[in-house]
């Protein structure tokens, strides 16, 4: 379709010359400004779509697909519940927990804090966890006077393996003197880091027996946990859960989606308002690409006229100044592609470089909920990117094609 005369001569007109030196300028700014919005686009979204991809591993990775609580805060029959619930063809592990908050308290710093009663089983069957033992030994929760804890919240008690720590329940004992909380000692028995600072910095694991014991729930489990094989569609599941909780009157059950609802929707918004700002870029430097070629084709009147007079058809005019256009947005669309890339899969080195040049912390865990900053790069994403560029680059130079194509050669040259 394009000849080596057409793509010869696109590429002479692209060059810098003394009295063109101002469209060529503006050139580079067009392609500099489609590089800078592709490069931006892609990282942006890398690092849209790991910080929700994290986010969501991290909340399945301690929390379940679907939770059963009761509106006593006590499942009675919940054995005779799980049996039911394990053989359904959808759920792909199940299992009971206890849970409630308390205050912790060592010798010097005190803080909140979740205690889960687990048994050992269903905690190797956490996965997150069981693979992010830093220190001491997950085995350990077998002991009824152990418990493992979140990394940060072992940094901010000071605690390490074998330290002891209070856990001071709501739950209260009656004594001659009153009625006091109950406390209990336990030791440190090991350390996990999720990578998700909400969990770290407030969770405890603690024996499930030992858990019923404390906070007085003896028999009974605080809610029941439902792995799914297909997180993503719950609805089947939803469906047969509700077939044999019908029978049960004082409980419920929510879906992680619920639960964390707020951040799924969160980042959708946010991800959708940062596609569209930073797409701006890209419109900003593609209208440049409309000014300098047309100021090209004015300025190449007479070579047009010229190029008309030697035989050439206005097709073949028409796209040479395609050619012009479209390589500045393909060029910069594919150096764009390449920054962009390499950036995010290279970001969080290069965050590291930053903060140690800068001595600040650029993703506070504390603030953004991951300790490291994610990045995953869609294939989807690309193509849509890459696919919008290479479309407005190739819309913006359209009209002044076209309106070269349309040179009339007699009223060019008449007055040369």
């Amino acid at each position: 379709m394009f000849s080596s005369l057409e793509f010869l001569i696109a590429m002479r007109y692209l060059r810098s010359k003394r009295k063109e030196g101002f469209i060529s300028v503006i050139a580079i700014f067009s392609f500099v400004g489609i590089m800078i919005g592709v490069a931006t686009l892609i990282i942006v979204m890398s690092v849209m779509n790991g910080f929700r991809h994290d986010l969501i591993e991290r909340i399945l990775g301690i929390n379940s697909h679907l939770t059963i609580y009761s509106k006593t805060h006590q499942i009675k029959n919940y054995q005779e519940i799980l049996t039911k619930i394990r053989t359904l063809d959808n759920v792909s592990y199940a299992n009971a927990i206890v849970e409630s908050q308390a205050m912790l308290s060592t010798k010097s710093k005190n803080a909140g804090g979740l205690i889960r009663g687990i048994s050992s089983e269903d905690l190797l069957n956490k996965q997150l966890i069981r693979e992010n033992i830093t220190a001491g030994d997950i085995n350990k929760i077998n002991d009824k006077n152990s418990i493992i804890i979140g990394s940060i919240l072992a940094q901010n008690l000071s605690l390490k393996i074998n330290d002891r720590l209070k856990i001071i329940s709501a739950e209260t004992n009656d004594t001659i003197i009153g009625a006091i909380p109950r406390i209990k000692t336990y030791t440190v028995a090991g350390i996990f880091d999720s990578g998700m600072y909400e969990y770290d910095s407030t969770t405890i694991f603690m024996n499930f027996k030992m858990a019923q014991t404390h906070f007085r729930i003896n028999s009974s489990a605080s809610a029941l946990e439902i792995f799914s094989k297909n997180p993503s569609d719950l609805s089947t599941l939803k469906q047969e859960l509700y077939k044999i909780i019908i029978d049960y009157d004082d409980i419920y059950f929510n879906d992680w989606q619920q639960v964390n609802s707020g951040f799924i929707e969160a980042l959708k918004v946010e991800s959708t308002v940062m596609f569209l700002i930073l797409t701006l870029i890209i419109l900003v430097a593609v209208f440049n690409i409309i000014s300098s070629m047309i100021m090209l084709v004015n300025d190449k009147n007479k070579n047009i006229a010229l190029l008309r007079t030697l035989g050439m058809t206005k097709g073949s005019i028409l796209r040479i100044f395609l050619i012009c256009g479209s390589s500045i947005g393909f060029l910069g669309t594919i150096f764009g592609l390449i920054i962009g890339i390499t950036f995010s899969i290279n970001i969080n080195n290069i965050k590291l470089w930053l903060e140690s040049i800068t001595d600040t912390t650029l993703f506070n865990p504390a603030i953004y909920f991951l300790s490291t900053l994610p990045s995953k790069i869609l294939i989807s994403d690309v193509v849509v990117i890459t696919s919008m560029a290479f479309s407005l680059s190739f819309l913006a130079t359209l009209y002044p094609a076209f309106k070269a194509s349309k040179a009339n050669p007699a009223e060019i040259l008449r007055y040369e």
